[in-house]
Parts: structure tokens; sequence; C-alpha cells
């Protein structure tokens, strides 16, 4: 049994850390996932625990937060910014309240609950109710002036609103929002620079540059969390009050945070946000617990590098490394030959990860994937996972450069890409089977012909029997073609049937998305439907006709007119025709189209799938309804798609406004207020 040297291991450990702390903190390009990194200081202090004797100084348990970048000027807090202990399990948030129990005798009468953001730790001070210098925590003794860059976050109030006292020092997180980093990350591929690997480093990466003006352009936010020191304003007692105090003066302030009575209610704090982490339009990774009362806060003091009366509850990691042994593609229903990575299985963001999404060809090469790469692999809750970039540094010289085939591997049609398109295409039509089982599930999914009981399961079965060979047949369809088939009883067959046949009689508009044809989305549906009225009309409507409708461009217009000249795609019409398939929607009554969600308010929040955000407004507002951006009394329905935002959410459910998904949604926009039920 070989036995562990402790000096050797304590210094491979600091070693570890302060190079791996070097590339997080000061150049913002971490090498492992943060699980990883907190694994390592764990077992130091561990490790120091047993053996007191080889804590020295210069120790990273000793020191709280980042070394401090040349590029700005050093700023001394006026009072020290601690980092936080941690707790990963339940177990570990019990235990922390019983240190607190021993040393002062007493349960905390009441714990204050709020989102640990995974952000930039800043300082704020105002003078006079004046912003007048913000900081990086830096090392928690000294930061980095970096007021001019804050000043450019407009949540960052440059004068506080009311009567501020003399002089008021904040502490908050600077975020970057999960739309703001995507689109900045979109923005960086097609300049062919560099990603960025999440958005905590996105956001420390635009705070601290020498330029101010990309903080501004970058979309960046800020939750304040703590008052530093207050001079000349009210003597408070919790801190629950401190943060209606700090609202009150115009600091943006987490409307997630709550304060609770005991450590049950914490618990269930906890589950509930750990449930619900993908709920918010920011990235969390955690909940802070405090003891609400500040007298007992100074009672109970600080250990030499964080605040006894606080702890910092974990969640699972949501990145992890693992190997990328090859990368495959999968053909879409509009032939796009998407690359995906096959991976060295590793557990994240709640579950076994093998497969995760590699976009396309270009991003593949603007992250320089290769086969063999170690990779950082992300998954939130239930999105795809996601390979977000090499850990350049563990490359061996094996590693393999990937180039796209150049057939097709469902059958064997040349892959083209046409030109000034980044994305890759089967040239192979529906004689490719994987096109043919993407488009399906698309026509009868939700957002299209919505038919109740064809999910992707039964569709592979009908491709594989060859019952199906395009979305019309789905319409021929007879009880009788699943004799035999197993789990097929008569009550499933007979459930597929009905929903099969309730499709027959959907709007001209929902079979026109349902034809997957590339740039002709919903709202054009929507738009073609109300002018041509029918599927007779709008085939024979010359691109002249279709330029006149108002939001029609001639890349819509275009795709449509291409898309029925082909002979192929006029006999799928006709055979919808034969099938039963609705192809004509009866004259409205006058003020029926335009009226249909007259007095109606709506809120849209997260994404959808079959619309834009402004494609969603539009549609609501050339109906006669309102779209707004807030939840009120006044609200008739919040719409939610992916990721909405839990404070309109919360809001919803407690002003009793009907919060509904997409499909209720599209609904709504033929039939009015008559599809809440």
């Amino acid at each position: 049994m070989t036995t562990i040297d402790p000096v050797a291991r304590a210094e491979e450990l600091r070693a570890a850390i302060r190079y791996h702390g070097h590339r997080y903190h000061v150049l913002d390009e971490p090498e492992i996932a943060d699980a990883e990194y907190d694994a390592l200081i764990r077992e130091l202090e561990a490790l120091e625990e047993w053996h007191p004797d080889l804590i020295t100084p210069d120790s990273p348990t000793q020191r709280v937060g980042g070394a401090v970048s040349d590029l700005f000027a050093p700023v001394t807090h006026r009072r020290r910014l601690f980092s936080l202990d941690n707790a990963d399990t339940i177990d570990e948030l019990r235990a922390w309240e019983e240190r607190l129990v021993r040393q002062v005798g007493q349960t905390p009468g009441g714990y204050s609950c709020e989102l640990k953001i995974d952000g930039l730790a800043v300082s704020l001070t105002y003078q006079d109710g004046v912003l007048t210098r913000g900081a990086t925590r830096g090392d928690g003794i000294t930061g980095e002036d970096i007021t001019a860059n804050l000043r450019m976050i407009e949540s960052i109030p440059l004068r506080l609103l009311g009567a501020p006292p003399a002089l008021l020092e904040v502490r908050g997180e600077v975020y970057m929002p999960y739309a703001a980093f995507e689109a900045l990350n979109l923005r960086q591929a097609e300049s062919g620079e560099r990603m960025f690997i999440n958005p905590r480093n996105a956001a420390a990466g635009s705070v601290r540059q020498k330029d101010p003006t990309i903080a501004g352009e970058r979309q960046l936010a800020i939750w304040i969390y703590q008052a530093g020191l207050i001079e000349g304003g009210p003597t408070l007692a919790t801190h629950g009050e401190t943060m209606e105090y700090l609202a009150s003066l115009g600091l943006r302030v987490n409307p997630a945070s709550s304060i609770v009575p005991d450590l049950d209610a914490v618990i269930a704090y906890v589950e509930a946000a750990e449930r619900t982490r993908n709920d918010h339009e920011y990235q969390t990774d955690g909940v802070v617990v405090k003891v609400d009362s500040i007298p007992l806060q100074e009672e109970l003091g600080f250990t030499a590098r964080a605040p006894r009366w606080a702890v910092a509850y974990k969640f699972p990691p949501e990145e992890r490394t693992t190997r990328l042994l090859s990368i495959e593609i999968n053909v879409g229903r509009t032939g796009a030959a998407t690359p995906y990575a096959v991976l060295e299985p590793v557990f994240v963001g709640g579950a076994n990860v093998t497969n995760a999404t590699l976009h396309n060809e270009e991003q593949i090469r603007v992250k320089d994937l290769r086969i063999a790469d170690t990779v950082v692999v992300r998954r939130a809750g239930d999105v795809i996972p996601e390979v977000v970039g090499p850990v350049l540094s563990l490359r061996t010289g094996e590693e393999r450069s990937w180039t796209m085939p150049e057939n097709c591997p469902f059958c064997g049609n040349p892959i083209v890409r046409p030109e000034g398109e980044k994305v890759a295409r089967c040239s192979g039509g529906l004689s490719c089977p994987s096109r043919l089982r993407e488009w399906l599930a698309f026509f009868a999914g939700r957002s299209a012909m919505d038919i109740e009981g064809l999910g992707y399961k039964t569709i592979q079965l009908l491709v594989d029997e060859r019952l199906i060979a395009d979305p019309a047949d789905i319409f021929f369809l007879t009880p009788e073609a699943f004799d035999g088939f197993e789990g097929w009883g008569d009550v499933s067959v007979a459930n597929l049937m009905a929903g099969i046949d309730a499709a027959r009689d959907r709007p001209i508009a929902r079979l026109v998305i349902a034809l997957g044809i590339r740039h002709v989305g919903p709202k054009a549906a929507e738009e073609f439907a109300s002018v041509f009225r029918s599927i007779d009309r709008l085939v024979t409507a010359t691109e002249e006709e279709l330029l006149a409708i108002d939001g029609i461009g001639p890349t819509i217009a275009r795709a449509w007119v291409e898309w029925v000249a082909e002979d192929e795609n006029r006999a799928l019409l006709e055979k919808f025709r034969r099938g039963g398939v609705r192809m004509e929607d009866p004259e409205p009554e006058a003020g029926e189209v335009s009226d249909v969600l007259a007095g109606v308010t709506l809120v849209v929040s997260g994404t959808l799938t079959g619309f834009s955000r402004d494609d969603a407004q539009n549609a609501i507002t050339s109906r006669g309804g309102k779209a707004t951006g807030s939840v009120s009394k006044n609200t008739t329905a919040l719409v939610v798609g992916e990721n909405p935002g839990a404070s309109k959410v919360a809001r919803a459910e407690a002003l009793g406004v009907p919060v509904i998904d997409e499909a209720v949604f599209v609904e709504m926009l033929e039939r009015g207020r008559q599809a809440l039920g």
C-alpha cells in the first residue's frame, strides 16, 4: 500500500491551485471545470486540517479571490471582501448551522437565501449618492479600479435615489445574461475570434478591458447582494432590511432572494432553486445562505478567509472535461448536415453525456476542435449538451483535424455547401432516411400539424417498416397497419387515428408551416393564409404578389415560389388533398382576422421554437392584441418558451395570470381567448 507524503502532496496541490487559479482569475482562460478546481482546494484544506504545521502564509487556503492584474490601478478596499466557505450537500448545511449554534448558544432567528450568481464580484462606492469608484474583488484586500467600465453598465446607477448616506460601499456580481452571451459568441465566431467558454468568463473579460465601451456593448448587468459600509445612513438590524434599503436607493437587488425562518425553509429554498436553476436568464451555480441578524453576524465574526455567518451551497457542476472520441453527422429535415461529438461518457448537469452538438463545420474550425482532444462539455437542464472548446494545454500531438464527409452516411448522396452559406446539406431529398425522419417529426409537432400520438419513436417505426415515405402518407394510415406491432393495442391505435383525423382540419397556415420550407416560418405562413385563404391560390401566386404582402421579403417569396415549382412538391400537395387534409380556410366574418385578439394583452418570455421574439409580437399586434414586456394584473396570459424569466413566471402565478405554452399560443392566434378554455 503506497503511503502519501503529506508535505509533498501539499506542495503539489498548492502548485496546481496557483496555476489554475491564475488561468481562471487573471487570464480568464480556465483549463479545468469549477468542480475539479474546488476538489483540489478541498483536498488541500483537509490535508492542512490534519497537519496544521503544513499551513503557510502563502497557501491558497489563506487567500481570498485571485491576483491583481497589472492592467488597472490597484484599489485598497475600505473593508475586506471575504470569500465564502462551501457546502456541497444538505448534511454540510446542517453541520454549518450546528457550528453556529455551538458558538452563539442559540439557533439563528432567520436566514437570507440568495441565488449565487456566476459572474465577477465587484465593489461600488457612492459618496453623497454619486458613484465614485468601482473595483474588482481582487485578493479581497486590494482590487482593480474598473470604475470607467462599470459606469457603462446600465443597471449600475450613477446617482442613487432618495436620501442616500454620506458614504456607501456595496458588493455585487456583474454577470452576462444568456441571450447576450449567445449573441456575443455568435459575433466572435463570425469574425473568427476566440469564443468565450461560459457567461462568467465573458462577463469578467468584458469589464477587464482597457476600452470601457466594450463593457457597454456587451449588455452586462449586476445584482447587489451586500452592504460593506454605510456611514451617515440608518441603523439596520437585519440583512433583509439592508437589502430593502439598498433597493430603495435604486440599486438592483435580485427578487429571487428570500428571508426564511429556519434551516428547513433554507433546505426547501435550496431544493427549489436547484430544480429551477435553468429557468433564469442568467447563470447560477448555487445558493448563498446568510444569518439574517446583523448583530448575530458581528458576534459570529470571520475566519481567516470567510465569514462564519454565511455559506455557499454549490449546485452539482454543469461543465466537465472529457475526451472527444469522434465527430459524426446528423441530417435534419432541411438536409442540413450537422456535426456532433461522440464523447467518452461524462456525468455533467445531472446526466451521463455521450454526445454533444457542434453546430456546423465552421464552428469546429473556429473552436479548433480535433478528434482525441480533451474538451470542456456544458449541459444545462434538458438543453442539448454542447462542446465548449478544447483544453489546448493538454494536447499531445496525436489529435486529428476533421472535415465534412463528401457523401451522406445515410443515403450516399453528395453533401454540398452552397456558396455563401455556413451549413452543408445532403442533396438526397426524401430518399435520405434521416432527412425524412426529422421532417416527419417536425410535421407532426405541436407548432405544425400537432398530431397527437405521433412521436419520434412511432415515426421511426413507420419509416423502418416502410409504411410512410413522405408526410402525406400519414393520412393514409389504417388501423390494420399496426397489426402485430408490439405495444400497439386497440386503444393506442384508436388514439393515433383520432390524432391524425383531427390534424386533417388544421388551418392551412399550419400545413404551410409543416411543409418545413426554409425561410418560410410561422409569421410568413400566417400572412400567406390570411391573404390567399387557400393552398390552390397560394400555389399559383407569383413572387410579385407575395412581395406585396406586408412583412414578406424577397428571400421568403423566392423560397416559396421555388418550392412549389418542383413537380414532386406539387404532387405532395395533391396527395394531402386526397388524404382529406384541409386545403382552404373559410372566409372570415367582418373583423375576425384583425380583431381575434382584441382586448388581449400577452407577455412572451423565453425562446419559442416557431417564432422569433419579433415574430411573436407581430403576430399578436396584427390580430388586434397588445404585446408587453412585463406581467401585470391586466395581462391576459404569459406565453412561456424555453428558459423563461423566473420572475415573470412567479409574478404571473401570484396574480393568477394563466401561463401557457407555445401550442396554446398558436391556438390563441386562431381562436383568441377561447383557446384558454
